[in-house]
């Protein structure tokens, strides 16, 4: 099998079910900024602070490939089979959330991004699932789309944020408190 094919050389790409769509199309976008998350989770899971987190960070790996065969996917197509996305993967997410909640601080301020490069690459994988949200939610105005995906997103922010002050904890990394100047 060929990497290239050239259908797409006239700004077209096929769905899964066969009908072809701009390559600028809403569903591309959010199917195409899915992927590049996983690829900041893939960075944010190699980072040797992660090493035990690396089974549920592969998993998300994994529920993101699920999203985009989701949203690659050609709507009311009922004859292509997707893999799952259920109720669980957004429990499995709360369950991680609750733990490491468990041994930080409690918040007092919003926290600026940095303090490290593995947390800071953390929060720009936080950035990039938050803008993956917006893109389906603006798809889901006008194409439905499960809701699950978007719930996963919204929890997998969530998840990444935590994950980011986890991570500044195990580093002795200090977080910086955003102190609004009025």
């Amino acid at each position: 099998m060929k990497v290239y094919t050239k259908t797409g050389d006239k700004g077209t790409t096929a769905l899964f079910g066969g009908a072809r769509v701009s390559k600028s199309h809403d569903r591309i976008n959010a199917y195409g900024t899915i992927d590049e998350l996983n690829s900041y989770i893939g960075l944010v899971r190699d980072q040797e602070v992660n090493h035990k987190r690396r089974t549920i960070l592969v998993e998300v790996q994994d529920r993101l490939f699920t999203i985009g065969s989701v949203l690659a996917t050609e709507p009311g197509n009922k004859k292509v089979k997707t893999p799952h996305l259920g109720e669980d993967d957004i429990e499995a997410l709360e369950v991680e959330i609750d733990k490491m909640e468990e041994e930080l601080p409690p918040m007092k301020n919003f926290i600026l991004p940095g303090g490290h490069p593995s947390v800071s690459f953390c929060h720009v994988a936080r950035c990039v699932c938050r803008r993956a949200e917006r893109l389906v939610v603006a798809l889901n105005d006008h194409e439905a789309v499960n809701p699950l995906v978007i719930q996963y997103l919204n929890r997998l922010s969530d998840y990444l944020f935590v994950l980011a002050r986890k991570m500044s904890k195990e580093l002795n990394a200090e977080e910086t408190p955003w102190k609004a100047r009025m």
